[in-house]
């Protein structure tokens, strides 16, 4: 069989896998790569939330099918979450459904509301599921340039006017991966106007919610009166309380949105194991002092990649939420873009982090640094960067010899 499968012929190169492949031949070697490149939380669930998954895995009644659109306990304490945190009131048989982790709500909607041919605006740089979603679906993207917000708004309604056919989603994620770039309710209020004019649905990423450093805690786009008749929003459990491994996530919004997303999925899955689900309640309904600790460790480590990394020679800037860094290539490096740097730093520094360019094309010229690694190793990362920046002129002569050489 040599035939090439329509919707994979339409996902693009994943370019993070040339340096996950180096990343792994330099550990096969026997080197010690310090690894800021996935966005894949190190810090151990919270006890408590570990202790109701085995008392509820004890009972052998939730070993059975559990509820595709989530056990009716854990839409509550989703529901409740929303009402605490952004005083917005849902109701958790029709407005909240419980999802594998943000990224499969996400493209299982994408699946459920797309028409092959349909515009999408997506920004750009973005968490690549926000564009693969609609490809894998059928739609078009739309790529909007949205290094800040500030410029996302400036080309949403540019870009949508050109668009043909027009567009019918608007993609949201503040705080942002990869950029760390925060939002007001302001930010929220002109993208449901703008939305509202050309009849958009508007899909927002809220994956970081809780993880910010400074300021106001982040909004929900919920909070905008009328957001609701067109809005869904993506939360998940992965980084505010480190569970990436136990796949809970959610959605909440619009009625009709949900509704279209739990009918796919009943088709597709049975929901997480029940005691997951347990446990994840236990988490948005126990004690929050967790997630504070968390904050803290990610400023804390957030603090120490800034400074460390300014004394090594690369200067990044400091990032007001998320769990990563936005970081623009060391001016030694620029010309060779993120993708070669990236490829470099794991040969030479023994550090791995994102190249921009996987994010989009927008995202050229800058690298995602994620704060998954202690401040132990952060310091030892920064020392193996300024060798490798001090290093430049040779490691970038042997770099062009081998490319020539190639030729």
């Amino acid at each position: 069989m040599d035939t090439e499968f329509h919707r994979i012929k339409r996902l693009p190169p994943y370019v993070f896998e040339e340096v996950n492949l180096l990343k792994a031949r330099a550990r096969a070697a026997g080197d010690d790569i310090i690894d800021f490149g996935m966005g894949n939380p190190d810090l151990p669930t919270p006890q408590h939330i570990v202790d109701k998954l085995k008392e509820a895995a004890d009972k052998p009644r939730t070993h059975r099918y559990s509820a595709s659109k989530g056990i009716p306990g854990l839409r509550r304490a989703m529901a409740a979450y929303y009402e605490r945190r952004f005083a917005v009131k849902l109701n958790p048989d029709t407005e909240v459904i419980a999802t594998l982790g943000s990224k499969e709500g996400f493209a299982n909607l994408a699946q459920a509301i797309t028409t092959p041919g349909d515009a999408i605006l997506v920004p750009n740089p973005s968490y690549p599921i926000h564009a693969y979603g609609f490809i894998i679906a059928g739609g078009v993207i739309q790529h909007v340039p949205a290094l800040t917000p500030e410029q996302y708004l400036e080309n949403i309604s540019k870009i949508a006017n050109q668009s043909a056919p027009r567009p019918s989603v608007l993609v949201l994620n503040y705080p942002s991966n990869p950029t760390s770039a925060v939002v007001d309710l302001d930010f929220y209020k002109e993208i449901v106007r703008f939305a509202s004019r050309h009849d958009l649905i508007v899909l927002s990423d809220l994956a970081y919610a809780e993880i910010y450093f400074e300021g106001d805690p982040p909004p929900s786009i919920l909070q905008v009166p009328g957001a609701k008749a067109r809005s869904v929003e993506f939360n998940s459990l992965s980084k505010t309380y480190s569970m990436p491994g136990w796949r809970v996530g959610f959605a909440a919004g619009n009625e009709r949105l949900i509704g279209a997303l739990a009918r796919i999925k009943s088709y597709l899955d049975y929901g997480a194991f029940t005691p997951i689900q347990v446990a994840a309640a236990a988490a948005l309904n126990g004690p929050q002092d967790c997630v504070d600790e968390v904050r803290r460790i990610y400023k804390s480590r957030r603090d120490c990649l800034v400074e460390s990394m300014t004394n090594a020679g690369w200067e990044i800037p400091s990032p007001p939420g998320t769990m990563f860094a936005w970081a623009p290539l060391p001016k030694e490096y620029v010309h060779i873009g993120s993708l070669e740097f990236s490829k470099l730093l794991v040969e030479h520094a023994k550090v791995a982090v994102s190249p921009g360019v996987g994010f989009g094309e927008y995202g050229e010229g800058y690298v995602r640094v994620a704060l998954v690694e202690n401040k132990h190793r952060i310091r030892q990362a920064a020392r193996n960067v300024r060798k490798f920046l001090k290093g430049a002129d040779d490691i970038l002569a042997e770099y062009t010899n081998r490319k020539t050489a190639v030729l």
